[in-house]
């Protein structure tokens, strides 16, 4: 039995007091898992696709739609593939339709909607003078925390 299977189910704040070895351990062996997980996970998504992926599409065909949820029977087994749209705009594009839009004395916020973003580099670039006026529209949150462990070994 594994460190990580003898540990599984032991709240947290008793693996906190764990030797910072073990906690190295138990990050690697966890970090193996998951990717095996993963390994498998993708595995297995790839024997569903050979084996209802033809299915799948013809069902969208027939319903006159290319992407969505589609459900068939497998026997048994019910059996539902969704194909997700993924929409992408070329933004220079549609900058340019927005300043037509603009230009034809309409409001391009009846048709487009406008997201500003600033990178957080180029920001941090900026002299302070220039940062004050953008500061309150500016909002920091915080992420989750990752931690890395690593042995003497692992950095040579």
């Amino acid at each position: 039995m594994t460190l990580l299977e003898r540990c599984m189910g032991r709240p947290a704040s008793e693996l906190a007091d764990y030797a910072p070895e073990m906690l190295l351990d138990l990050k690697k062996q966890t970090a193996d898992a998951l990717a095996t997980a993963k390994a498998n996970a993708d595995w297995i998504d790839r024997a569903l696709d050979l084996r209802y992926g033809q299915i799948a599409a013809q069902q969208r065909l027939a319903a006159d739609k290319d992407t969505g949820t589609v459900t068939f029977a497998d026997g048994d087994i019910r059996v539902s593939v969704q194909l997700p749209k993924k929409v992408e705009w070329d933004q220079a594009q549609l900058a340019r339709i927005v300043e037509r839009i603009r230009a034809a004395g309409k409001d391009p916020a009846e048709f487009v909607e406008v997201t500003y973003r600033i990178s957080e580099t180029r920001y941090n670039a900026w002299p302070a003078s220039l940062r004050t006026s953008f500061d309150a529209a500016r909002t920091l949150k915080m992420g989750k925390p990752s931690f890395r462990l690593s042995s003497p070994e692992d950095e040579s």
